[in-house]
């Protein structure tokens, strides 16, 4: 069954979820890149929420997020996850199981100096997923770092601001068919050196 999948799709199915991100950047009106990610607690409680994948490689799906917000406690909890691309204008679908690992500060740091001075002053002042009161509690702590670095050059990372990979140990792919008899195939490994195999879904 593998065969006939990698004769119509090949044998990467990384490269495939690059390919179809790239077709989708060109015609998806808004963040092409965004999954929503699924986590659960240690008690296995889920929950979910959209993400940016900031690097696709044969390593995995990288994000970046604060690791005290409720994704970043639940990953601690438990390092497994879901991510599922969906793009409405090519109609297709990416589902993705694995675990969750840690990327290196070089690589936070390294993405950090890309992001605006506004994303940078927010990902200081913003205690992600806490609690306030008033809106101008939020508004007078990007005031205090906007002038705390004011005559920064180089905002540094928060020692909080970490980056996170998705290691797939299954990618399923969806692609719409008339009526509701969509293609659907998923590849799956045993471990990160096990070769791929595919098998078709029923829709």
């Amino acid at each position: 069954m593998s065969q006939e999948i990698f004769k119509e799709f090949g044998h990467n199915p990384i490269e495939l979820c690059k390919d179809w991100l790239q077709e989708a950047t060109n015609s998806e009106i808004n963040d092409p890149e965004a999954v929503n990610l699924a986590t659960a607690d240690k008690n296995g409680r889920p929950s979910n929420r959209w993400v940016l994948i900031k690097e696709i490689t044969q390593k995995g799906f990288k994000f970046h997020t604060n690791e005290n917000s409720k994704k970043g406690r639940q990953i601690a909890e438990n390092p497994y996850a879901s991510i599922c691309f969906y793009w409405k204008s090519t109609r297709k679908q990416i589902r993705i199981e694995g675990r969750i690992e840690m990327a290196s500060s070089e690589e936070a740091n390294e993405y950090f100096q890309t992001r605006s001075i506004e994303r940078q002053i927010g990902a200081w002042a913003s205690k992600q997923s806490s609690p306030f009161e008033h809106w101008d509690e939020l508004e007078a702590a990007i005031e205090q770092y906007e002038d705390k670095f004011a005559d920064t050059n180089n905002i540094p990372r928060p020692p909080y601001w970490k980056g996170y990979r998705l290691i797939p140990e299954s990618i399923e792919f969806w692609i719409a068919h008339k009526d509701r008899l969509h293609k659907r195939f998923i590849y799956s490994r045993e471990n990160d050196t096990s070769p791929w195999t595919a098998t078709w879904l029923c829709p």
